[in-house]
């Protein structure tokens, strides 16, 4: 029997949050209680409660905020020697790195994250962060290490009736089956986990489902007009709670709905609105995405083709900076689709940026491996 969804990342005193309250709300509710919290000189307390600040202003796009009040976070959980939270600021961290598009970062603070959770016996923060590592891999391309991962922690929130989580572990399998051409099942799981969301008052997770589908349904069906009421249903979830960086994705896969249609000015048009968007959060990944989008709808509209190539030079050689294998792949297919060949030299060969070397990491724990999958007995939760 899955439960209603639940939001572990409020800690403190946010405990009774709602998973649905908007994000607004929750950054509100967090400097209030981070304040008492200072005041009353409980560093566990700042701790926890700086989470949901950080979180908040994360999922808000407010990244110099977040990347602020994580680290505070995780600070004051060390100060305390509360090593759950320490788990839990890291986990933030990890995040926000990969959300930025430092993945190294992301497999480092996530992994830490993990083995704190494990010290400090919080199998809910080493949970997040063994699905975060999951997710991580899955967004940079690396489908065959994470897949395991992936099933192994649905199978785990199945059997606990972890309605959010089991969402959560749905959509990946969903989207790496999509991206391996296994369409029908994709469109299943999907479709499985908007169900179970709708079932659990599971808002984001349901709009994030209902993207997927719309996906499907656009790429193997043709059907555009279902797919934009669909992107159109999620879109007031991502208004209502202030879901920036879910509402930037919408909004791009709007924009390859309408292309796939060959309705490319509006394409366009959509893919600059999504592309200002990203950059607004600085989510490189997402930006790269929405400018790869941009430079075919441009293309299909008569732009120059030495244009377009030294386009697709650039975002070849950004992608391959940051590490994300099926993007790149995408710019490579890309070239053929639109009939142009590289026209020089796209820097992809450098080195990726040193993540260890990140401004304020300073004081973290000493690096350490990522964490082996749990095994199939343990109870991890995702996130």
């Amino acid at each position: 029997m899955q439960t209603k969804a639940l939001a572990p990342e409020y800690q403190g005193a946010l405990t009774k949050m709602s998973v649905n309250a908007s994000l607004t709300d929750v950054l509100a509710e967090g400097v209030r209680h981070l304040k008492q919290a200072e005041l009353s000189g409980s560093q566990e307390e700042v701790a926890r409660t700086g989470l949901a600040v950080a979180e908040a202003h994360r999922r808000l796009g407010q990244v110099e905020e977040a990347d602020r009040a994580w680290k505070a976070s995780y600070r004051a959980a060390r100060s305390a020697g509360a090593t759950g939270a320490m788990a839990w600021a890291l986990w933030s961290g990890g995040t926000l790195a990969r959300q930025r598009g430092s993945l190294r970062l992301a497999f480092r603070l996530l992994g830490l994250a993990a083995e704190l959770g494990k010290q400090g016996g919080d199998v809910v923060a080493r949970g997040y962060s063994l699905a975060g590592l999951a997710e991580t891999g899955r967004i940079q391309g690396d489908y065959e290490t994470v897949a395991t991962l992936h099933e192994q922690l649905l199978s785990e929130a199945r059997a606990r009736g972890e309605a959010r989580h089991t969402v959560w572990a749905l959509e990946g399998i969903a989207q790496i089956h999509r991206n391996t051409g296994r369409l029908d099942s994709a469109l299943a799981m999907f479709e499985e986990a908007a169900s179970l969301a709708g079932g659990a008052d599971d808002r984001r997770g349901r709009a994030w489902a209902l993207r997927g589908i719309a996906d499907i349904v656009s790429l193997r069906d043709g059907g555009t007009e279902r797919a934009l009421a669909l992107l159109s249903e999620a879109e007031v979830t991502c208004r209502e709670m202030k879901l920036s960086s879910a509402l930037a994705y919408n909004h791009k896969m709007r924009a390859n709905v309408l292309f796939r249609a060959g309705r490319y000015e509006e394409a366009r048009e959509v893919y600059e609105q999504a592309l200002g968007e990203f950059r607004a959060m600085t989510e490189p990944r997402g930006e790269a995405l929405a400018a790869l989008g941009l430079v075919k709808a441009r293309a299909r509209l008569g732009r120059d083709r030495a244009d377009t190539a030294a386009d697709l030079d650039e975002l070849r050689g950004r992608l391959s900076r940051i590490g994300l294998l099926n993007a790149r792949e995408m710019v490579e297919r890309a070239y053929a689709e639109l009939g142009v060949e590289r026209t020089g030299d796209d820097g992809d060969g450098g080195p990726a940026p040193a993540a260890s070397d990140a401004p304020g990491t300073s004081g973290l724990p000493a690096p350490a491996p990522a964490p082996a999958p749990a095994p199939a007995h343990e109870e991890v939760p995702v996130r």
